[in-house]
């Protein structure tokens, strides 16, 4: 099935739900990047084609396509290395909150979600071990190569940030709904599992929720997490809310930034256990 083919079978009304901006861009991603197509919920499975069940999928080596994707990864990781490659470590180290080890071994060291980074112009290290895993080396050599932004003090949720309605409700579904999930009923757990991601309790008198916690996910790239836990007597579940800093996209783009999210919700989980 072509991308033009497919799209007749969403709305084609560029809601987002999906996770990507257009119809037209999910209709490319499912017909030839092997995506879901079932994360549009407005889809009508009776009229996806054979290729689109389970053993058709399957069938297409979806396992092959997971590798292109991989191999795209590793692509922008050895782009982005040549782009630090340009960079004066001294002088970034300041803005970015990072550490200078000086011009012998030219490194900069700093902390992310609890971890020691250490990073060079030939690779990634966490707590001395080689980082295998390109999204974070993405995401780490992203926020070098942006150097770091003041701040405003102004916290924002996603949707007040330029070109995100398609970063939303991911952000949602991997970040806010599986912390709160996760805490429900354990407001000290989340205290103490933010607490060893390098992250405290920190008042908001305008905010009514439960507890807000800021998280330095990196020196300059503040998070904070607002939780509501559940209310059973009220009928209200469990809710999270991540808030930015308006100044956030000075310190790392979109993408970056939705899979920053994404990794404290998994660090959270995986403390707490």
């Amino acid at each position: 099935m072509q991308p033009l083919e497919f799209i007749k079978l969403t709305p084609r009304t560029n809601c987002g739900e999906c996770g990507y901006a257009a119809c037209l861009a999910f209709a490319a991603a499912v017909t030839r990047g092997g995506e879901n197509p079932r994360r549009c919920p407005y889809v009508d499975a009776g009229g996806l084609g054979e290729e689109f069940t389970e053993d058709g999928m399957e069938a297409m080596g979806l396992s092959a396509v997971a590798g292109l994707l991989d191999e795209k990864d590793k692509s922008l990781v050895a782009h982005l290395k040549d782009k630090v490659r340009e960079v004066d470590f001294s002088s970034v180290a300041s803005k970015s909150g990072c550490v200078w080890s000086g011009p012998v071994t030219d490194l900069l060291r700093f902390r992310y979600l609890g971890q020691d980074v250490t990073l060079s112009r030939a690779g990634v290290f966490f707590d001395g071990k080689k980082v295998e895993e390109p999204r974070d080396q993405i995401l780490l050599y992203n926020y070098v190569f942006y150097g770091g932004g003041a701040r405003t003090g102004e916290w924002v949720g996603m949707e007040s940030l330029p070109n995100s309605i398609s970063k939303v409700r991911t952000l949602r579904v991997y970040c806010e709904e599986r912390i709160a999930a996760h805490f429900c009923g354990k407001k000290g757990l989340l205290m103490e599992s933010v607490g060893r991601i390098d992250g405290v309790v920190e008042d908001i008198e305008e905010q009514s929720c439960t507890i807000s916690l800021q998280v330095a996910v990196l020196p300059c790239l503040p998070m904070m997490l607002l939780f509501w836990d559940e209310e059973g007597d009220e009928g209200f579940p469990p809710r999270v809310k991540v808030l930015f800093d308006r100044n956030v996209l000075a310190v790392l783009d979109l993408e970056s930034l939705v899979f920053a999210s994404e990794r404290m919700a998994e660090r959270l989980v995986e403390l707490s256990q």
